[in-house]
């Protein structure tokens, strides 16, 4: 097994790959910008769009790699974790390919995935390393072992960091997504101007929490409206300063823990300029072993499910009829 296509529809990105023994010959995404006007995502509006993009995206994936149907190896997709309306899509249409090419229909977790994009071409992941998930909707802490298997060591509370960027966002009048907005104005900011509070950054578990920066953010905007517009790129520096603070410290808490120094930061969030620079430091000053993907890689894309299915191999593949969305997989 080569050649695969892979297929992600679990949120509002619509995306198709092709990779070849580990190279990535294509990857295309189409962001649904089109959620801006509600502040988050809407399910129903997000199915229809992925119906809408995929038969494209697969013939765009399949012309800039230069593959055809009938080379194709594999069908690797997105089973979950996810929203349901549009990992039916991209389930329905994987398997429906799959099954008219004959070959095998591979699912993939959908937040495993995102730890193993770091690791393009032939490049064995490390086992064990401690792994940092970190998206909008999830933070978690896990220890991954030989043959893909996962010790959960810790994961939020409530909200996720991506989300508590985008809360924080939308009460400042940023527009969604506000992650990477927070984070182009925070570089000429001063993380120094407002300290926040960092939820359970010295708890003796490795769970979090930032609901609470949440709630502190908008307490302080209420009594000071007016500076905080006149100090926006201050204030979202030190938002930023506070969740990235709380996750490398109970990464390294992981670390000094367990005594594995391989670390992979994964998820969206891993694309935060603050958050990088922070493990960048961390790096040196405790030798870590560290594994960030590239920004492109960072958030939802096809390529690493792709890659992950074919790290994996045949023997994960599923029959078709068999397989089905499931919305709330976990990594274990």
């Amino acid at each position: 097994m080569k050649i695969i296509l892979g297929v992600e529809s679990s949120c509002d990105e619509t995306s198709v790959a092709v990779v070849d023994g580990g190279r990535i010959l294509s990857n295309v995404i189409s962001s649904q910008w089109m959620h801006r006007q509600f502040g988050g995502v809407v399910p129903e509006i997000s199915a229809r769009a992925h119906l809408r993009l995929m038969p494209e995206l697969i013939r765009a994936a399949l012309d800039e790699s230069g593959v055809t149907l009938q080379q194709l190896d594999a069908i690797a997709v997105t089973e979950g974790p996810g929203l349901m309306g549009p990992l039916l899509v991209g389930v329905s249409m994987a398997k429906s390919l799959a099954f008219s090419l004959g070959i095998p229909v591979i699912p993939v977790n959908h937040i495993e995935s995102h730890l193993y994009a770091s690791f393009p071409g032939n490049e064995p992941p490390p086992f064990p390393f401690i792994g940092l998930i970190v998206s909008g909707g999830h933070t978690s802490l896990v220890v991954a072992r030989e043959g893909f298997r996962y010790e959960l060591l810790g994961q939020t509370r409530d909200d996720a960091a991506g989300e508590a960027f985008d809360k924080i966002a939308k009460v400042l009048g940023l527009g969604y997504p506000g992650g990477p907005v927070v984070d182009r104005l925070a570089v000429t900011g001063s993380s120094d101007w407002v300290t926040f509070p960092r939820p359970m950054i010295n708890s003796d578990d490795f769970d979090f929490s930032f609901s609470g920066l949440k709630t502190a953010v908008i307490q302080y905007l209420k009594s000071n409206q007016e500076t905080a517009r006149q100090h926006l790129p201050d204030l979202c520096a030190s938002v930023q300063a506070a969740i990235t603070s709380v996750l490398v410290s109970k990464t390294l808490k992981a670390v000094r823990e367990t005594g594995i120094k391989t670390v992979v930061v994964a998820g969206g969030v891993s694309a935060n300029s603050e958050l990088r620079k922070r493990f960048s430091d961390a790096e040196k000053q405790h030798h870590l072993r560290l594994y960030l993907p590239t920004p492109l890689l960072s958030t939802d894309n096809a390529a690493m499910v792709a890659l992950l299915a074919l790290m994996k191999g045949p023997a994960f593949a599923a029959p078709h009829y068999q397989l089905t969305p499931k919305p709330t997989l976990a990594i274990h």
